[in-house]
């Protein structure tokens, strides 16, 4: 069945509550390549725990509330859904550990037309449930390329950050491990198009690829290594767009011009020259 705009825009996904250990921080800055120089003590911050810091980007899979657009009552053709955009404000720098509670809702449906997809705007909420705080405010954007033409409205569309036409200002090469993908699943992100070869291939792809959100780890990493001086509350808000995808193994090198109170930014593989990540946009707190 189509989408039914207002049946989708009100859609009850599930609220998470979850418990958060210093392991499960550990492990998701592990996931994004954190502890690669066993020497680099800044790094090492972010995996050894009687110092132990949480990545901003950790927020991406807190209170994540599962595949839901693949129920069959969302009208979504769940198999064709392409994860176009993130941003993530952080409120606070995030707990090692403790509980939170991730509160998701749909804020927009954009119908692009019949054969060119559909939008769908989401915000997810992160809170600390023991004293309510906001920790985090999450945005994203899927492309749902089966959906076009349900009768939706055509608007409004979100504008990228335009990226300046100069050099940049810095760069930062980060390479990735043959078998990140298959650690960073072990956040909660079971997708087989990230372990298993078959399935990859028939997706299209020669071997399983890195998932987005790990892309997004990366090119964190990267903006806090250059920018925040690996201090997360120095860190305020990022946003980027998706472009291609990347093979575990690759080197993402991320591209910064430096702004008023943030900075633009781009990330692309070395290896093939590919750009994976366009119109970025980070703030500081």
């Amino acid at each position: 069945m189509p989408i039914v705009h207002d049946k989708l825009l009100n859609y009850p996904i599930p609220e998470i509550r979850q418990s958060l250990r210093w392991q499960d921080t550990a492990l998701y800055n592990f996931s994004i390549g954190l502890g690669q120089d066993p020497m680099d003590k800044a790094q090492l911050d972010f995996l050894f725990e009687p110092r132990l810091k949480a990545m901003p980007s950790m927020a991406v899979v807190l209170g994540y509330p599962g595949f839901w657009i693949r129920n069959p009552d969302t009208g979504v053709d769940w198999v064709k859904v392409v994860h176009g955009e993130q941003s993530l404000t952080l409120h606070k720098p995030l707990p090692v550990e403790g509980e939170i509670i991730g509160t998701s809702r749909i804020t927009g449906i954009v119908d692009r037309g019949e054969g060119k997809g559909a939008l769908l705007y989401s915000e997810r909420i992160i809170t600390d449930a023991r004293t309510g705080e906001k920790l985090a405010t999450l945005g994203s954007t899927t492309f749902a390329r089966g959906d076009g033409g349900f009768g939706g409205p055509a608007g409004p569309v979100k504008q990228p950050h335009p990226e300046p036409e100069r050099a940049p200002d810095i760069t930062l090469d980060l390479p990735t491990r043959p078998e990140q993908a298959i650690v960073y699943r072990l956040n909660g992100d079971l997708n087989p198009l990230h372990i298993d070869p078959d399935v990859a291939e028939k997706a299209g792809f020669k071997q399983p690829i890195l998932h987005g959100l790990c892309t997004f780890g990366v090119v964190c990493h990267a903006l806090m290594r250059k920018l925040c001086g690996y201090d997360p509350a120095r860190f305020g808000e990022m946003a980027l767009r998706f472009s291609s995808p990347v093979f575990p193994g690759e080197t993402i090198r991320t591209e910064i011009w430096e702004e008023p109170g943030g900075a633009a930014f781009r990330a692309r593989v070395v290896e093939r020259d590919k750009l994976v990540v366009s119109n970025g946009r980070f703030r500081f707190a």
